[in-house]
């Protein structure tokens, strides 16, 4: 079995206020242009995630045209060229963390847990381990990471360094999980 292509070095979600007008969204942004549909899903309170992936001027291109599609029905958007790598990674299943400290990131929004999670990866050697977006969870995100203590410190003071007033709920240092942890909390 092959593993999926990576989206690419950029991303895009689009936060549609409606489940119909989601589908007719995602439909537009393929059309548009060859981009890579990560994730379209309805989530509570019905509302409509689309994220999805590819080169950036075609995640543009595609980004416009499912706007358009959205019109007032968009609730929020996030287009973020030059992705770093750990996200899509970790968008593609939850990955084990390294030993050492864990960074807990929550956001009240899926587009600010993705912007938080890329701040956090560019500013420190850390690694994503769970990237949760709105399902389930009343529409928020949160994020895990690890990696040495004064690493997953700046990962996290990048996060909330990057998100407007607002859209950050929390974050925390666990500076030594309890082994324990490992398995029914934390992969790996």
């Amino acid at each position: 079995m092959t593993q999926p292509s990576p989206p690419g070095p950029c991303l895009a979600l689009l936060e549609i206020d409606g489940i119909a007008r989601g589908y007719v969204a995602a439909d537009a942004v393929v059309k548009r242009a060859p981009v890579r549909i990560l994730s379209a899903e309805p989530v509570t309170p019905g509302k409509y995630l689309l994220l999805f992936g590819g080169e950036v001027a075609e995640v543009a291109e595609a980004l416009a045209a499912g706007e358009a599609i959205a019109g007032d029905r968009l609730l929020d958007k996030l287009y973020l060229p030059m992705v770093h790598p750990e996200v899509p990674a970790a968008l593609r299943g939850v990955r084990p963390l390294p030993q050492g400290a864990l960074g807990i990131v929550e956001t009240l929004g899926a587009a600010a847990a993705l912007l938080a999670a890329d701040a956090s990866c560019k500013a420190a050697r850390v690694v994503l381990g769970t990237l949760h977006l709105a399902r389930g969870i009343g529409g928020k995100g949160y994020f895990t990471l690890g990696g040495e203590q004064h690493d997953v410190e700046a990962a996290l003071e990048a996060a909330s360094g990057a998100l407007a007033a607002g859209a950050l709920v929390e974050v925390q240092l666990v500076a030594a999980p309890h082994g324990d942890l490992r398995g029914p909390v934390l992969p790996g």
